[in-house]
């Protein structure tokens, strides 16, 4: 996807923030647009249907936690990708987005050429995971969820079913934060009773076995598979 082509909706009641980082993204070759409060941010969010919505938390009429619940509550904006501006230290704030559903949270202050790296990562997970047949390519990675294998590089790894399978879910969108709840869901639905230590567990054999570097654990909400 061409950078002319991507959307941007940018959300702050601080007219100099909208500015600065508006022009800093434009100068990128993005589309950007702008709301200044929440409400706002909804309605330009349905007419526009930005790839990226950069919000604010703290907002008049309508503060970035509800504006986020509302945002993915539209159907077509649920590849969206959200991300939280948050003050330095306002650690609940960030809790509090992932669980409304943002994808990711950058803190204030920051300098123009950081947030526009951070929005360049960000906009990298647009790379959905090309699936043919019934496997999910990711780089060296294959993953054939007919025959349970994983080939990485040249390498074939066979796992566990459970380990797979959480695998799978995860790579299934690469940079997106899976709740703890949702894995123990998907993956373990109701045939025992398992808490989340089960979880970190799978994660760490997981680690081992396919790197590190592959997994990134969100404090207090989840995991997500790293490309």
């Amino acid at each position: 996807m061409k950078k002319k082509d991507i959307k941007i909706l940018l959300v702050d009641d601080e007219p100099d923030i909208l500015e600065i980082i508006g022009y800093n993204l434009s100068a990128e070759g993005y589309q950007i647009f702008t709301a200044e409060n929440g409400v706002k941010a909804v309605a330009e969010a349905k007419k526009q249907q930005p790839h990226l919505i950069v919000l604010d938390v703290m907002m008049p009429e309508m503060d970035g936690i509800e504006a986020c619940e509302k945002i993915r509550a539209i159907p077509e904006l649920s590849e969206t990708i959200i991300t939280f501006l948050t003050a330095r230290g306002e650690d609940y704030s960030q809790v509090a987005g992932f669980e409304a559903g943002a994808d990711d949270y950058i803190t204030k202050p920051i300098k123009p050429k950081v947030l526009v790296s951070k929005v360049k990562a960000l906009l990298r997970r647009f790379k959905e995971p090309e699936i043919v047949d019934s496997n999910i390519k990711l780089g060296n990675l294959v993953i054939n969820r007919e025959e349970y294998k994983i080939i990485k590089g040249k390498e074939e790894i066979i796992l566990p079913r459970k380990e797979f399978e959480l695998l799978a879910l995860l790579a299934s969108k690469p940079g997106k934060v899976f709740k703890r709840e949702d894995i123990l869901d998907t993956v373990w639905g109701n045939e025992v009773v398992v808490g989340g230590r089960t979880i970190d567990v799978h994660i760490r054999k997981l680690r081992e076995k396919i790197g590190d570097d592959r997994f990134k654990t969100v404090k207090g909400v989840g995991y997500k598979f790293v490309v």
